[in-house]
């Protein structure tokens, strides 16, 4: 049990509950991100739907349809990126796609990895749902796409692997991402509307098609207001063959009365050895020596480095534009504005973005045209991360310098909108960089 589970002592304080029979209805796994916590809870729901022991390779119907994460009894929902796991996922799957490797594990970690994304369009939680017939078009897209994949795993299991076969491969795995990307960047939400929990909760009461069903909730802690009191009531009468986990970096914004339901499984942060060992058996990478989240991160399209440049170019741009409108109104520009204006542009020029502009049009076409223009979801939040990190450091060189209260507040302030305005309210990345750079322009040329 659990072997997938490296370095949690949360697997087996799990495993003892499940031998002993104790094993709580509703479960709390909580801990850092790309700690196993989703993993764990996926793995729990084979174990209690296996129609066996329960062995790690289990034949079973119900564990062969768990592990390609198909089976009727699981459901999952809440929101979370899946776009760094996939292309990750594919990047192995495409390495051992060669002759010489068919390995079948990786096609099996490829379309898991895609299938954790479309378990969040499950037809049972977008019923009646406006936007339902728009992602379904996607979503079915890719299903086509994964029973391709599978279909080729004949041709690899008889040997036959030619080069234009292994270059429609490399086609179809594009396909595939560029699919999932879509689809998670039209679909996913940042917070778990009271519709879908509702629906999850009259699906927990219907009869499991096996032994038990799993009700899965990721990032638990970002419900609408409504959906916590549902969630609550679930959980005040949970149904008898039904097991609920919860996960969540963040347990303390969950409300007192629902961690009070919820049996705790604290998940730790790993160390840099665990991590290794992960990423060596899960994407059989034997070179790599990072952190499991960057090595993820390192098969985005978009690098960090890319994204570190595109925010020296936009900061250093922002700080210039400040400085045009402080010459023009006849005063100085704040020291703060000056600090980061010189830090930021030296960046950008040393990663050839030439020198900052005053014109937002330009400076948006650019961080747009270098960032793939945030189709990848996940992107624009780091790019943010990337500013305000900038933003701290600008300060480094002068460390008997503080910045003023306004000045902090300014960045903090626009920084969380911009924030809000793309995960929350969904406005598209330009429009919103455009207010950014123009508002922390103005902003820093009044201080």
């Amino acid at each position: 049990m659990f072997e997938n589970v490296l370095g949690q002592p949360a697997a087996g304080q799990l495993i003892q509950d499940i031998k002993a029979g104790v094993l709580a209805p509703a479960m709390l796994f909580s801990g850092p991100s790309a700690s196993g916590k989703g993993t764990t809870a996926l793995e729990l729901g084979r174990i209690i739907s296996c129609e066996g022991e329960a062995e790690w390779n289990c034949g079973c119907s119900s564990c062969s349809r768990y592990r390609r994460l198909i089976n009727p009894d699981l459901l999952c929902l809440g929101p979370r990126s899946f776009s760094a796991e996939i292309a990750a996922s594919a990047a192995t799957f495409l390495r051992d796609a060669a002759p010489e490797n068919r390995n079948q594990a990786s096609r099996l970690l490829f379309i898991r990895s895609v299938q954790k994304l479309l378990a969040r369009f499950n037809p049972v939680l977008w019923e009646d749902d406006p936007k339902a017939s728009k992602v379904s078009v996607l979503a079915n897209a890719l299903e086509e796409n994964l029973d391709e994949i599978d279909q080729d795993s004949n041709l690899q299991g008889s040997g036959v692997r030619s080069q234009d076969a292994r270059s429609s491969i490399a086609k179809l795995a594009d396909t595939v991402l560029k699919n999932a990307f879509k689809l998670e960047s039209e679909g996913m939400g940042e917070t778990i509307p009271i519709a879908q929990l509702r629906r999850a909760a009259s699906w927990a009461w219907l009869a499991p098609s096996g032994r038990r069903k799993l009700l899965l909730i990721e990032n638990a802690d970002r419900m609408q207001e409504e959906a916590r009191n549902s969630l609550l009531k679930l959980l005040e009468e949970p149904p008898a063959r039904v097991s609920i986990a919860l996960t969540s970096s963040q347990p303390g914004s969950m409300l007192p009365t629902v961690l009070s339901r919820l049996r705790p499984y604290r998940f730790i942060a790993r160390d840099a050895a665990v991590e290794n060992e992960v990423i060596r058996r899960v994407f059989r990478d034997e070179g790599r020596s990072v952190r499991i989240s960057d090595y993820l991160d390192s098969f985005l399209p978009v690098s960090k480095e890319i994204l570190n440049a595109a925010a020296a170019f936009f900061a250093a741009s922002a700080a210039y534009k400040a400085f045009l409108l402080s010459k023009k109104a006849g005063r100085s520009l704040a020291e703060e504005a000056v600090l980061l204006g010189k830090y930021a542009a030296r960046g950008a020029e040393a990663a050839g973005l030439g020198r900052p502009q005053g014109e937002v049009a330009a400076v948006i076409a650019l961080v747009l045209d270098k960032t793939e223009g945030f189709e990848i979801p996940s992107l624009f939040p780091r790019f943010l991360g990337c500013l305000a990190e900038l933003v701290s450091r600008s300060f480094g060189e002068a460390s008997s310098f503080l910045p003023g209260v306004a000045y902090n507040e300014l960045w903090k302030k626009s920084l969380n909108w911009a924030e809000s305005a793309v995960k929350v309210y969904r406005l598209r990345a330009a429009h919103v960089l455009e207010k950014l750079f123009l508002d922390l322009g103005r902003g820093m040329a009044g201080l």
